[in-house]
């Protein structure tokens, strides 16, 4: 059984953290009223800070391992992706959306594997960085979908949202352009 402070202070832990949230994120969103869409959204943002504190513990610790390496983009899309799936089930995002930052993840997660099988470095780029910033700074609000402290987090969310689907779609062509010559060997 791991243990709480296992999860909290380990990054594999943080990892399994975020994959263990997914289900209970889409279980509140089953029942979408204020509670629930609240809780959905403080649970992400827990989830999605542990994506940060976990590759730091891990460098700074001396803790890098293979099932981290593997497992933290898997987490990272499962939270995400989750999460936009059931916002467009209950119409909250354009599902057109939701399907290209979802196809965009499944291409890149494919070139990353070609490309570790050829030995070359597959670190997340800085504008994959900033897509995953936004696809988290769009889905706090739009899982939020009430007004809040007489702020519209639709409307918020949705902004994030065009920016996360900019950078969904610049990255990922990046990655295509960046590693081209893989894809001809």
């Amino acid at each position: 059984m791991l243990s709480l402070k296992y999860i909290l202070s380990h990054p594999n832990g943080l990892t399994l953290f975020r994959i263990a949230a997914v289900p209970v994120i889409v279980i509140l969103l089953l029942f979408p009223n204020r509670l629930c869409t609240f809780l959905a959204a403080m649970l992400f943002s827990a989830a999605a800070i542990t994506d940060y504190l976990d590759g730091f513990y891990a460098r700074r610790r001396g803790l890098v391992s293979n099932l981290g390496k593997v497992m933290d983009p898997v987490a990272d899309k499962l939270l995400v992706s989750s999460a936009f799936i059931m916002m467009a089930s209950l119409g909250w995002v354009p599902a057109w959306m939701v399907c290209i930052i979802i196809g965009r993840e499944m291409a890149v997660t494919g070139l990353r594997n070609i490309i570790a099988g050829k030995g070359e470095d597959v670190s997340a780029s800085m504008l994959g960085k900033y897509k995953t910033g936004f696809q988290i700074a769009a889905a706090i609000p739009l899982l939020i979908h009430y007004p809040l402290l007489g702020l519209n987090a639709q409307a918020i969310g949705t902004v994030m949202l065009w920016g996360a689907l900019v950078f969904t779609i610049w990255s990922g062509a990046d990655y295509f352009i960046k590693f081209r010559r893989l894809l001809k060997e």
